[in-house]
């Protein structure tokens, strides 16, 4: 009795985990990849004036959310939308400031002449990605390509300058672009993916402009970026 009783209890235990297996397994196959994402990048200026130069370290830092949206059966193609925050930091010699009456006026400074010059900007931004992985419902080490499309919203802004005994600092700097928007593309393998954003279309508005030529520069971003499911 109860070695029957014994059979029946493993019979049952048994059946009970082949389900909770094939429930975990159903579910699997409904998986979702890279829904979270953190970057960090190095910021380049491109159609940069000639009397233009970057110095330092320019910075940008990245974080957000992407809902993954498959569109094949096996899951390796998908859409990607989202939310994310931007900060980002331009160490270049363009000084930013006003006249008397609150004007924005710019010119290039001797690369002696101070000891910071920067420009930051914090942006809200839309990611918009086509996804190929390689990965599968138990496999969370592949290959990916994402390319896409990112628009953000310039949300603050500041200019600082340090030198020559004097320091000056800007706020929301009006003549920046409030729309910025680039091509994106992300490439790699497991934790480590290379990154690479490049703006099409200024970051300056067209009333920026020194000695009447606008200035129509670029953002350009490379780096790294890592995915969290």
């Amino acid at each position: 009795m109860k070695k029957a009783l014994f059979i029946l209890l493993t019979l049952v235990s048994f059946q009970s985990i082949i389900g909770q297996t094939e429930i975990i397994k159903e579910t699997d196959k409904l998986y979702r990849e890279d829904q979270f994402y953190f970057g960090v990048t190095y910021n380049l200026l491109g159609n940069m004036p000639q009397a233009m130069s970057q110095n330092g370290f320019s910075s940008g830092f990245h974080l957000g959310f992407i809902r993954d949206m498959p569109i094949n059966k096996s899951r390796t193609l998908a859409f990607g939308l989202g939310l994310g925050y931007s900060a980002n930091s331009y160490n270049q010699n363009l000084l930013i400031s006003k006249d008397q009456s609150g004007n924005l006026n710019y010119s290039f400074l001797e690369s002696a002449s101070f000891s910071k010059n920067k420009f930051s900007t914090h942006l809200i931004e839309i990611p918009l990605e086509f996804r190929w992985r390689s990965s599968t419902e138990t496999s969370y080490k592949f290959w990916r390509i994402y390319s896409g499309f990112k628009l953000g919203y310039l949300l603050a802004s500041t200019s600082k300058f340090k030198g020559s005994g004097q320091s000056i600092k800007q706020k929301n700097i009006s003549q920046l672009e409030k729309l910025q928007y680039g091509l994106t593309i992300s490439i790699g393998y497991n934790t480590w993916n290379a990154y690479l954003y490049y703006a099409l279309n200024p970051i300056f508005k067209n009333e920026a402009n020194l000695d009447g030529e606008p200035l129509d520069i670029i953002a350009i971003k490379i780096g790294l970026i890592f995915y969290i499911l």
